[in-house]
């Protein structure tokens, strides 16, 4: 299978989305690809297994919940940090179709950063939403987040081109989330700095 827009679109768009919620993304592929919405490469043909199927549906479901509790979906995403981006990598490399092999670790490495800029972005911003003390945020985020994934993928599989420039668009966004969250952090250590703790004060 040549290496065309359609598989250009499934590498960003799969990697992307896999960041934000790799099971929604496995799920999807694999049900478009079993009732010939999209043509998966051969290499991502097994996602339409029905064990495969099973497996990221009984996975999603422990993650709409784990991802909607405060804290615990931080703890999920910790752990999730060694699972989404290497799936990533995987999910671009494997969107090629027959390429030679070079560009399959080009591919690899592109979809790793990719799956580990939405990844951060999502682990950061929820780290920050969780310092207020209302759930509701936490849960808009997770929703929007499902959303994003799936649109994304829909427009994987039916318009390509558009797909393509939605997702470097988010990437952009989800860049600038990163740096922001950063720039907070640098914020709260240099007001912690400019007032230490009493305790540590002079008695007279």
């Amino acid at each position: 299978m040549p290496m065309d827009i359609g598989n250009i679109a499934l590498a960003l768009g799969s990697s992307l989305t896999a960041g934000l919620n790799l099971y929604i993304t496995v799920l999807t592929l694999g049900l478009m690809d079993r009732f010939g919405i999209l043509e998966l490469p051969a290499q991502l043909s097994p996602l339409s297994n029905q064990w495969v199927l099973v497996a990221a549906g009984v996975l999603l479901v422990v993650e709409f919940f784990a991802d909607k509790i405060p804290y615990v979906d931080n703890v999920w995403d910790a752990i999730h940090t060694f699972i989404r981006v290497p799936s990533g990598a995987f999910l671009a490399a494997a969107s090629l179709g027959d390429v030679p092999d070079h560009m399959l670790w080009i591919a690899a490495l592109a979809g790793g950063a990719v799956s580990l800029t939405s990844h951060g972005a999502k682990a950061s911003t929820r780290l920050a939403v969780n310092s207020t003390p209302e759930p509701f945020s936490n849960w808009f985020l997770s929703f929007a987040e499902d959303v994003v994934s799936l649109g994304v993928l829909w427009l994987v599989s039916s318009h390509p081109y558009i797909a393509v420039i939605i997702a470097l668009a988010l990437l952009a966004v989800f860049g600038f989330l990163i740096y922001l969250f950063f720039r907070f952090l640098k914020m709260l250590f240099s007001r912690g700095s400019r007032h230490p703790s009493p305790a540590g004060a002079v008695r007279h």
